[in-house]
């Protein structure tokens, strides 16, 4: 029965710790470059170019 203890103290540490470290992520800023390319493709949608 300890053992499956541990275990489970285990797995609830790796759960608790992939989220935080996914939440890390979600909370960062886009990089620059990234939002110079979204911006790039927001305007030829507004601007109804096709190519």
């Amino acid at each position: 029965m300890a053992h499956d203890s541990e275990n489970e103290h285990v797995l609830r540490q790796i759960d608790e710790n992939l989220k935080r470290v996914y939440q890390q992520k979600l909370d960062e800023d886009l990089p620059d470059r990234f939002k110079m390319l979204l911006d790039q493709l927001k305007k030829q949608d507004s601007g109804g170019e096709a190519k």
